[in-house]
């Protein structure tokens, strides 16, 4: 009796301190991106067709933000640069590279697939079609320099509505009807948005909506990003106090039916989060791909697989890779600047297959 009571005290020392050193581990990770991301600010914002040092990025946005330094040491473009065009550009590169990532971990639980990512609920087709339309015809043009915005969030809003109504068709929504959905959805609105390509007699406006279909951050101003970020936020915070549920659900339904989890309910309440962050950074940026795809997964590997850790791991991940892979995209053919979508592809692409034939082969 004496023995079993001394190897059970072992085993939940062991158990405690294995807690404690994925706890630090996670820490180090999160500390050691969220240095990476504050480097990455200054940097990002100097490089371009026209450099300038990381000391006068951060003299102008002291400037703007704190007045000191007070007496300016950098000319009126330099400041334009910095504060009107290229800072609001990075700041929307941070919130939705990490809004991509979130939201790619996220749904890869809910439909229970490892190469799910936002594009898979047709809610990033339906902000295409709504950008489209905007673009091509004209549609909200009322609203002035809001009307692309706009529109591309009610096409969006519009495929999460209708993702819902196909889902719950057959009574419970399922993780597999969540998928077949969401597939229908996107090759409904896909074809959507070509048709409207098509019957466009502006070929320059066709090129702007492929332009557009490709994402870019280049329409960034401190107008439009103050949305995405807020709405990022707050998805990241309801997703990290919502993180056992999401390991519940991973592990199957009837699984998480016995954790006192409702995978009904739970699937609503996530879908409506995910739908809505994914439909404020798509809207303002455009159908940047990979991101929500590739990231979940680098994620995983450095943290494993609870999500509590997952988030915000992934969150910092998606915005540090987005921002360095806008800053590709503009000084690679500079003055020229090329589509965000092409760069995520390009990295993540290999990065993909690279991942699948090291870590997955051996489950398969």
């Amino acid at each position: 009796m004496t023995r079993t009571v001394e190897a059970t005290e072992v085993t939940d020392e062991l158990d405690d301190l294995e807690h404690s050193s994925r706890r630090r581990h996670t820490l180090l990770w999160i500390g050691g991106l969220f240095l990476a991301l504050v480097l990455t600010l200054p940097l990002a914002v100097g490089l371009g067709p026209v450099s300038i040092a990381p000391g006068t990025v951060a003299g102008i946005v002291g400037n703007h933000v704190l007045g000191w330094p007070s007496a300016s040491s950098w000319s009126g473009s330099d400041d334009t640069i910095v504060w009107l065009v290229r800072m609001p550009r990075v700041l929307l590169g941070l919130a939705v590279g990490a809004g991509l990532g979130l939201t790619g971990v996220a749904l890869q639980a809910l439909v229970r697939n490892v190469l799910a990512d936002p594009h898979i609920l047709g809610v990033v087709s339906g902000a295409s079609t709504g950008a489209a339309a905007s673009i091509l015809f004209g549609v909200g043009a009322g609203l002035g320099a809001a009307g692309l915005t706009t529109s591309a969030f009610l096409g969006s809003a519009a495929a999460t509505m209708l993702l819902f109504v196909l889902a719950r068709s057959g009574g419970r929504i399922t993780s597999i009807r969540l998928l077949l959905a969401g597939v229908a959805i996107g090759y409904v609105l896909s074809a959507t948005t070509s048709f409207l390509i098509f019957a466009s007699d502006e070929p320059d406006s066709a090129r702007a909506v492929l332009f557009w279909l490709l994402g870019s951050l280049a329409s960034a101003r401190w107008a439009t990003i103050a949305v995405a970020v807020v709405v990022v936020l707050v998805t990241l915070t309801m997703l990290v106090l919502w993180a056992r549920r999401f390991d519940a659900l991973s592990v199957g339904d009837d699984s998480a039916r016995t954790l006192g989890v409702s995978p009904e309910r739970f699937r609503i309440a996530a879908l409506i989060l995910v739908s809505l962050c994914v439909g404020a950074v798509v809207a303002v940026a455009g159908g940047i791909g990979f991101v929500g795809l590739v990231v979940p997964h680098v994620a995983r590997l450095c943290v494993g697989a609870a999500h509590r850790r997952v988030f915000p791991v992934a969150a910092l991940i998606g915005a540090i890779f987005l921002a360095w892979a806008d800053v590709f995209a503009r000084i690679a053919f500079a003055p020229r600047e090329l589509p965000l979508g092409i760069v995520t592809a390009v990295v993540g692409a290999p990065f993909l297959i690279v991942l699948v034939r090291r870590f997955y082969s051996a489950a398969v």
